[in-house]
């Protein structure tokens, strides 16, 4: 099962960058990160093609509501591909993806 999210950063001049995280929940790899000022539903699926060429399509992907996850597109695509949605609860973001900390 992969899971993923959106992490947002704001740089030291003030403007935001997105960065697309997508994981393996059994082994906790980082299977990938986007980072762009904007990422939409097509983004989302291209980062996913991608993986899915290399590792093969994961029986479930795990996201929060939000709307690039949500998009009519990527359900769409997701379920021509076979990979099947889960989504986390709105308001529990412990039931998404671990996060491991490196440091104190």
């Amino acid at each position: 099962m992969w899971a993923y999210d959106f992490v947002h950063l704001r740089l030291h001049e003030g403007k935001r960058v997105r960065l697309l995280t997508v994981i393996d929940e059994y082994s906790r790899a980082c299977l990938a990160i986007r980072a762009a000022r904007s990422i939409r539903s097509a983004d989302v699926i291209e980062v996913l093609a991608e993986l899915m060429v290399l590792r093969g399509v994961p029986d479930h992907i795990r996201s929060d509501n939000g709307p690039a996850f949500m998009a009519r597109a990527v359900r769409a695509w997701l379920g021509r591909v076979g990979a099947r949605t889960l989504y986390i609860e709105p308001g529990s973001p412990w039931e998404n993806g671990l996060r491991v900390s490196t440091g104190s």
